[in-house]
């Protein structure tokens, strides 16, 4: 999948937030928090974790927006160290059940924060897309979402989210 498009819309979208802010603060830290919250908001929402539960995974539009969720501040923290020249989807191989591959993921994120490098930037973009591949998302279905949750994140700024 090209994510050209994907990191221009966010570049505008974190232009048109920090046009907004009173105090110009670097604020990568707080999105690479971020990052892991959304990844575990997301793991919630399909409930692969939660083996002491009878209740099903919520629906499959939850699911992806949350999904997007996270892919909003990837594509941003990729932006903050220069690395949005990341044309396609890096793909790779990672094994596991939807646990397991949550708490992989986590684990390249860790990995991103602590060692900013563009290989270990591209490894979690291996890992979301194993991460939808396990939940079935194909890339129009990525896309929309994006887009759909763009146009929100805009008005939530507009209104005062």
């Amino acid at each position: 999948m090209n994510l050209t498009k994907l990191f221009t819309m966010q570049r505008e979208l974190d232009a048109y937030i920090q046009s907004n802010r009173l105090e110009q603060t670097d604020v990568f830290q707080e999105k690479g928090l971020a990052l892991l919250i959304e990844l575990a908001e997301l793991a919630n929402e399909t409930r692969c974790f939660k083996f002491w539960s009878q209740k099903g995974p919520s629906s499959d539009d939850v699911i992806l927006e949350e999904y997007v969720d996270s892919i909003h501040f990837l594509l941003s923290l990729g932006i903050e160290k220069g690395f949005e020249d990341l044309i396609e989807w890096p793909s790779g191989d990672v094994s596991g059940d939807l646990t397991q591959l949550f708490l992989k993921t986590n684990a390249s994120i860790h990995t991103f924060l602590s060692d900013l490098s563009r290989e270990s930037y591209a490894e979690v973009w291996v890992h979301y897309g194993a991460v939808a591949n396990a939940l079935g998302f194909s890339n129009d279905e990525i896309i929309m979402a994006y887009l759909k949750k763009n146009e929100e994140n805009y008005s939530r700024q507009k209104t005062g989210y």
